[in-house]
């Protein structure tokens, strides 16, 4: 792999308002180890041509944006979100995005989202599925269906990890209740204030934009001893791109250009596969959850000032619903 190439831009301050040229944005022969990525730790990112590609064709659109955002702002500062299944290549688009902002100029620090759940990964996991199966149960019982012999049936389908897999309702009608019950209850957890604390997520970017000098960002493993804060210099930077599923929630206050990115649950199981997740990456419980966090992103995506497609096209809003539709069917 050859040396990092800088992107030629052009960056003047006439009276203090920043212009930023980038009509000549060459192409680069990366050296993808030497970008730095996102904040979270362990997180496995490859940066290949999509992702530059993707990049690349965001990054006019997006610097059109800040320019008038930072020239307002009193300490020329903005916040972007990167946002989307994991699939499509978010964190490696924020990379790429920081990266190119900086070797302009404009310093930029990536911050992963993913940092800042109430639970680690594991009991995360473990309260998604607590919740899916005793609203599970709560339905059946709401339904006047639950008996002995569904508690039997149901206890060998929750051992093999079944009772979310919608095959099983062909031989069972009655999962279907439990199952529909169960996904009720995890649309009330997943991605809102019950799973991930915004609040801390919020503060922070309240400090950045209010001009702070340094603030403490959380890190997050797998492990209940990895857990810690770094303080994160922040004198020199401009923008902070939150790379994030939840990067356009109706939770998240101060981002002011989310960018959307479109992706379907296949190649969001696929890229946590690749990027080495946790177990059970591709079970029915968490294609169940993918799909939840699908819909998810369509009900927020009218947020977004950015909706861009697989294959680097601006996509308006009802062309991303009806992509989206087709995914989820």
């Amino acid at each position: 792999m050859g040396e990092i190439k800088p992107i030629e831009t052009d960056i003047q301050r006439e009276k203090n308002e920043i212009t930023i040229d980038i009509s000549n944005i060459p192409e680069l022969d990366v050296d993808y180890d030497s970008i730095p990525k996102g904040d979270m730790p362990g997180d496995k990112i490859r940066i290949e041509a999509d992702h530059i590609r993707k990049a690349q064709f965001i990054l006019p659109k997006l610097t059109e944006l800040l320019i008038p955002i930072l020239n307002g702002h009193p300490h020329r500062r903005a916040v972007v979100s990167v946002c989307g299944g994991s699939g499509v290549g978010k964190s490696e688009t924020a990379s790429l995005l920081a990266y190119y902002l900086n070797c302009s100029g404009i310093g930029c620090y990536t911050l992963s989202g993913d940092n800042y759940p109430h639970r680690i990964p594991k009991y995360n996991d473990a309260e998604r599925l607590r919740i899916f199966r005793q609203s599970g149960i709560r339905g059946l019982i709401a339904s006047g269906r639950y008996n002995e012999e569904i508690v039997n049936a149901l206890k060998v389908l929750q051992t093999s990890g079944n009772d979310s897999n919608p095959e099983y309702a062909k031989d069972y009608p009655w999962l279907a209740i439990y199952q529909d019950a169960g996904k009720c209850g995890l649309r009330n957890y997943l991605g809102t204030c019950n799973e991930i604390d915004f609040g801390e997520l919020n503060e922070i970017i309240s400090q950045f934009k209010n001009g702070g000098d340094e603030i403490y960002l959380k890190r997050m493993g797998r492990e209940e001893t990895e857990l810690w804060y770094d303080a994160v210099d922040m004198k020199d930077k401009n923008v902070l791109i939150i790379e994030w599923t939840h990067g356009n929630s109706f939770n998240l206050r101060g981002v002011d250009i989310p960018i959307l990115l479109n992706s379907t649950p296949q190649e969001t199981l696929e890229h946590r596969r690749k990027r080495n997740r946790d177990k059970g990456a591709d079970s029915p419980f968490t294609t169940m959850v993918l799909g939840i966090e699908q819909e998810m992103l369509v009900s927020q995506a009218p947020r977004a000032k950015l909706i861009v497609s697989k294959n680097c096209e601006l996509l308006s809003y009802g062309d991303f619903v009806k992509i989206m539709q087709q995914d989820l069917t």
